[in-house]
């Protein structure tokens, strides 16, 4: 068997890490890794003030509230801190045609009755008229529609019952305040912008970054937190990119903050436009606006105008653009480099996953850490789970495209014909055929998330499992009508969303 010399699969352990990058990715990272690896390994982060992060980052899914927690946050510290709000889903506007509304909710929808899954009972009993809408029976979806959050239900006789919920916060104030918990670890921070990167001759490594004021940080793992450039991963290694704009066609984002209007709302908006579609994401102190659009079918001025036209309170500052391309790096870790946050690739967000990908980033980094030195295998293995997750994730996303009867533009007619990624399609023919999903290995989504998605841009079900039929309707009709009242109770004995917020987390208006 041919040996393979060991510079070309191998580095050694891992004692200095140089971070490259701060906003949310790169201080997420520094607070993470120094927690957990600050007594062996020392951390250094490098960013300039005079390079603006991205920062539209602002609307989070349940598996933050994870995060937060291995970092040791408080929870109404991190609220009060970030400006935060809580967040049950997404309200979707205009997706399947227009003038359609359904929020796409975290938790739980209806309740599952022995082996068979709780929607082929709704699905059989929707035919007959029995049904009511599947918001109905879904606690996160009836509480956004009312305004209501708390963290627990409390039901007479029962043990209380965790919602599952996410937050929208200021990407900046979230920064900064890792920032000062990764410092007070350890963390050191090199100001300054990168004027070379220093390779090893003899197999390409990253040996060090030269600033602009002459500092050499050197490093023996880099982690790229450069922001959609890829100053490490891509302009330095050339590691290529896997362009999937040909299914996710929108190129382009208008960002603007504006003035609150009424209280916040506990669920983000993603509405659909002729082109693309506008985000609204409240928090305590002002509201977070863009449009996401393809430049293709309208320009950046009408874009603007339709982007302004549909913000609720005014506008704070004049809209960012931002450019971008649809798709991932090859590899998220070459050499002794790892991409992570907009370095690793772009998917527009939708759901917001952005930093969720950043986390997942890290834990996977964790999980194959170099102590003892890294071999090919194991990063073959890290980057193999990376490319499966961001293609779920990425299916997820173009199923909101596809699964339309929208004709009104150009931009919806191609979407609704396009041939979407063969994984995405087995799952579509699968739930028109028989009402089923099946839930692909590394994807975050659940079976509930994919069904509200699907039932709600108005997919049908040709079928229902035969073991739903065990019921009679009577029976079957009995039981959602006592899930429909049991749902309607716990709702009403939520507190308001924003009572909820004034007395236990209520952030000090930043000046």
């Amino acid at each position: 068997m041919m040996q393979i010399p060991m510079s070309e699969t191998e580095f050694p352990p891992v004692r200095r890490v140089v971070i490259l990058g701060g906003g949310s990715a790169g201080w997420m990272a520094a607070a993470a890794l120094s927690r957990v690896l600050a007594t062996q390994v020392q951390f250094h982060l490098v960013e300039s003030d005079e390079i603006a992060t991205v920062g539209v980052g602002e609307a989070t899914i349940p598996q933050i509230r994870h995060f937060n927690g291995a970092l040791g946050l408080d929870e109404a510290e991190f609220v009060r801190q970030t400006q935060a709000t809580f967040k049950l889903g997404i309200e979707f506007v205009n997706w399947g045609r227009p003038g359609d509304r359904y929020v796409h909710s975290f938790g739980l929808v209806g309740q599952d009755l022995g082996l068979v899954p709780f929607h082929h009972y709704w699905l059989r009993a929707r035919r007959s008229g029995q049904a009511g809408d599947l918001a109905d029976y879904a606690v996160n979806t009836l509480a956004a529609r009312q305004g209501r959050f708390a963290p627990e239900l409390h039901t007479p006789g029962q043990a209380p019952q965790a919602v599952f919920f996410a937050y929208h916060f200021d990407a900046g104030l979230y920064a900064a305040y890792l920032r000062r918990r990764s410092e007070a670890q350890g963390v050191i921070r090199h100001e300054g912008r990168v004027v070379e990167v220093v390779q090893r001759t003899h197999d390409g490594h990253i040996e060090a970054l030269v600033l602009a004021s002459g500092e050499r940080v050197e490093g023996d793992l880099f982690i790229d937190c450069s922001g959609f450039r890829g100053l490490l991963i891509e302009e330095t290694l050339k590691t290529g990119f896997d362009d999937w704009s040909h299914w996710l066609p929108v190129d382009r984002a208008l960002a603007v903050p504006s003035e609150s209007v009424g209280p916040p709302v506990p669920y983000t908006r993603a509405t659909a436009h002729g082109a693309g579609w506008q985000w609204r994401i409240p928090l305590q102190h002002r509201v977070g606006n863009g449009h996401v659009y393809c430049s293709r079918d309208i320009s950046d001025d009408e874009a603007a105008a339709t982007l302004l036209s549909h913000v609720e309170g005014r506008p704070l500052a004049e809209p960012r653009l931002l450019r971008f391309t649809t798709g991932k790096r090859r590899k998220l870790w070459h050499k002794n480099v790892v991409a992570m946050g907009l370095a690793s690739g772009f998917l527009e967000p939708l759901e917001s996953t952005s930093l969720y990908l950043v986390q997942s980033s890290i834990a996977r980094l964790l999980q194959f850490f170099p102590h003892a030195g890294c071999s090919a295998v194991d990063i073959e293995a890290h980057n193999r789970l990376a490319d499966e997750e961001f293609e779920r994730i990425r299916d997820f996303i173009i199923l909101h495209y596809k699964a339309t009867a929208r004709d009104d533009t150009a931009f919806w007619r191609r979407c609704r014909d396009m041939e979407v990624p063969e994984p995405l399609a087995r799952k579509l023919d699968l739930f028109r055929s028989s009402g089923r999903i099946l839930r692909a290995p590394q994807d975050i989504f659940t079976e509930g998330s994919w069904l509200q998605v699907m039932v709600g841009q108005g997919l049908q079900a040709a079928g229902h499992h035969p073991l739903a039929d065990q019921l009679t309707d009577a029976e079957t009709g009995h039981f959602l009508a006592q899930l429909r009242e049991s749902v309607a109770r716990q709702v009403a004995s939520l507190p308001l969303h924003q009572d909820f917020i004034r007395e236990h987390c209520a952030a000090t208006p930043p000046r």
